[in-house]
């Protein structure tokens, strides 16, 4: 087939590149240009120029085209402002989830068709796709399938992911024999377009209008406490840099937007047994009735993980209106995050997800 390969720079696509061409297909490297990164650009991301030169060395490597296509604007609108705006209304963002969502699976896929004539797409990422179903990555420690909810069936039919049923052990072996340029280059921990970590200044630097003045630290009882920066600097779960101390561990528990206040608790103040999800989008339909459209699940038994390296709990989940969800757990999970995901697993296979909103 003739197969458009994401390349960021890194070993992973660079491996899932070669994988493809040994197989005998014809590969087309291509390099998003996603964000300038000016406030650090000597700090190596996937954003920076050096990640796309790596990207073009190992294509040539490969002996196969490589192109980079300008995405900035999009970029800007589909994930820099969404991650903005849900830090302004008190919720912690995923931008990794919504850039594959809105540009990697969707905008790049139709560049890409209408400049290559294939809307076949593969990637890196950790993930099995099998008989139209996804599944995770066979090593559970670089398992990526959470990123991967917001694909429709019709993305899996057309995406290949050449990694999962490697470990990444066995992905850099694969690079390094090879004498790929990108072997031993080191992963990235960060927000591809915030290159030193801090987004509270990042905000502050892009989207001054959007920050809420300081208010009021509280207990939750609604005793006021001391003063906070700004709800954009905080989440839930974190303790370190509230920036003062009562006698004892405090965590945020909870931001209201509304009052702009940041509530702090104790730890056992952080558990939850239910949440609801919104914007939820289902991949395996046999869980669902099809006598409406869209499909709407009335009831499912689950694993529910609520974050990244979160290795799921059981769950009941129900249907709401609205395409949300109310999901009950078994035992209290801690800091349920708004603005993060929860994804629906049925065993290993990825059955769906949505956006925690309560």
């Amino acid at each position: 087939m003739k197969i458009v390969i994401a390349m960021s720079g890194g070993v992973d696509s660079s491996a899932a590149a070669l994988i493809l061409k040994n197989e005998g297909h014809e590969i087309i490297g291509v390099t998003m240009k996603l964000w300038d990164c000016f406030k650090n650009p000597s700090r190596q991301t996937c954003c920076s120029a050096a990640d796309a030169m790596d990207a073009r060395r190992v294509c040539e490597q490969l002996a196969i085209p490589h192109h980079v296509i300008d995405m900035r604007n999009a970029f800007r609108s589909e994930v820099v402002e969404y991650f903005a705006a849900e830090y302004s209304k008190g919720r912690t963002p995923n931008p990794c989830i919504k850039c594959n969502e809105a540009l990697k699976f969707n905008l790049l896929r139709k560049e890409c068709s209408a400049l290559f004539g294939t809307d076949i797409l593969a990637t890196g990422h950790y993930a099995r796709i099998t008989g139209g179903k996804l599944f995770e990555g066979i090593d559970k420690n670089k398992d990526q399938s959470y990123f991967l909810f917001g694909l429709k069936k019709e993305d899996l039919a057309r995406t290949i992911f050449p990694l999962g049923e490697l470990t990444k052990s066995e992905v850099r072996k694969i690079a390094s024999n090879a004498g790929l340029k990108t072997a031993a280059k080191h992963e990235s921990q960060e927000i591809c377009f915030i290159p030193d970590n801090d987004y509270a200044g990042f905000l502050a630097d892009y989207f001054p209008e959007l920050l809420k003045k300081p208010g009021n630290f509280v207990d939750t009882e609604g005793n006021v406490l001391g003063r906070h920066e700004g709800i954009h600097a905080y989440t839930i779960g974190q303790r370190r840099g509230i920036g003062f101390g009562l006698g004892k561990r405090q965590y945020v528990v909870r931001i209201d937007a509304v009052k702009n206040e940041v509530v702090l608790g104790n730890n056992s103040d952080l558990f939850r047994r239910e949440l609801i999800a919104e914007d939820v989008n289902w991949i395996h339909e046999p869980f669902c009735t099809s006598e409406v459209t869209p499909p709407r699940c009335m009831s499912v038994n689950a694993k529910v993980k609520i974050r990244y390296r979160s290795s799921g709990a059981p769950a009941k989940i129900t249907a709401l209106d609205n395409n949300s969800v109310r999901i009950e757990f078994e035992a209290p999970q801690r800091a349920i995050t708004p603005g993060q995901a929860a994804v629906f697993y049925n065993g290993d296979e990825l059955i769906g997800g949505g956006w925690i909103a309560a």
